[in-house]
């Protein structure tokens, strides 16, 4: 006991200052995909090499990365693209509608790849609203029911890592119940598999409102690699109205963390910015 005492006190405090300071991510972190604006438009990788059929690429300049379908398994920077496509190291890419998770390539005057502006956001403002909504109503307090709908477990460690000491996220006054009716709302992770649908509408329906629904990862956000299909009914807002979804595969600790306070309306999305003229 002496000893542990001690080593704690060496250790000092180990609980991350997320989000009032930058998170560290690691070296070998890998983020999401990113286009290289000014490589050659044709030297992008063709649709086929994504696994999850994330990338789209249609006649002319039309060529879209679905990050909510994306698996950030790097394939696709991988590729002989010339470096049209490179890995980023972001991980703060929650969004509160499905289409702010596409990232749009374009091709200028010259073929050369350009990052398109994002489609303007005028139905953003109803979420936004809903989550003041919310945040006035829990104030800073948020219980979340974890819903796993049919998951590989990989996003449900991640989410157990944020009860640990290093993100200790009860210090925000988030924490996870065990009962829906004692829930502010519910983060699902995982494709919603068709024997698990009825479980999931049930869970959702015994949250008293307003409450808040968060899809967690690729599979969460999209079906991931099990979309739509006999087994699987896909993505959650398929079932529920999804109020913010986290892309990743599977998202650390950081981002889901990230898409919870966006839910509540306690911190701003990131907006990609728009390319310059």
């Amino acid at each position: 006991m002496l000893r542990t005492l001690i080593q704690s006190l060496r250790d000092g405090v180990v609980t991350t200052r997320y989000p009032d300071a930058p998170a560290e991510v690691p070296e070998r972190f890998r983020g999401a995909p990113e286009p290289e604006v000014g490589r050659p438009f044709g030297a992008l990788p063709t649709a086929s090499v994504c696994p999850t059929g994330a990338i789209t690429a249609g006649e002319g300049a039309a060529y879209t990365i679905d990050l909510g379908r994306c698996i950030f398994c790097g394939r696709c920077a991988d590729e002989p693209s010339d470096g049209a496509i490179r890995i980023g190291r972001e991980f703060e890419l929650s969004a509160r509608r499905r289409e702010d998770l596409l990232v749009r390539i374009g091709r200028d005057a010259d073929g050369r790849v350009t990052e398109l502006a994002p489609e303007p956001a005028d139905t953003a403002a109803l979420g936004e609203r809903v989550a003041e909504r919310i945040h006035r109503t829990l104030g800073r307090s948020l219980h979340l029911r974890h819903l796993d709908a049919g998951s590989c477990n990989a996003c449900d460690w991640e989410l157990v890592a944020l009860l640990a000491p290093h993100y200790d996220v009860r210090r925000l006054g988030i924490d996870f119940v065990a009962s829906p009716r004692h829930a502010d709302g519910v983060i699902v992770t995982g494709s919603v598999t068709r024997n698990l649908e009825p479980a999931v509408r049930r869970t959702f329906e015994a949250v008293p409102e307003p409450r808040v629904v968060i899809a967690v990862g690729a599979c969460g956000c999209s079906g991931g690699i099990a979309p739509a299909s006999y087994a699987s009914a896909g993505g959650v807002d398929q079932i529920l109205p999804v109020d913010v979804y986290v892309p990743g595969c599977p998202p650390r600790p950081e981002a889901i963390l990230f898409g919870i306070l966006l839910a509540v309306g306690r911190i701003e999305a990131k907006r990609r910015p728009a390319p310059a003229r």
